[in-house]
């Protein structure tokens, strides 16, 4: 036997009936926090911060590739 039964209420209904409690003022107070989160570090998504960041991990990350090749050079070649 296969039984179907819809309910048609709002979720503030099926919250109050399944007796969950109400977390409107905690959403509200994590979405206004998130709000200022983003507004303080909207400077960070500036282009010119963006290049001077990438800028400064490529120098570093290619004088470590180089220094890593030349130690596996230095390794692979005998020595005389």
């Amino acid at each position: 036997m296969k039984m179907t039964i819809e309910v048609d209420c709002s979720p503030e209904e099926a919250r109050r009936f399944l007796g969950l409690p109400d977390v409107t003022t905690l959403n509200d107070h994590l979405v206004d926090e998130m709000r200022k989160r983003v507004d303080a570090n909207m400077a960070m998504i500036s282009p010119d911060e963006l290049v001077k960041n990438w800028m400064t991990f490529g120098a570093g990350a290619q004088e470590q590739f180089r220094k890593l090749m030349e130690a596996g050079m230095g390794a692979a070649t005998p020595k005389t």
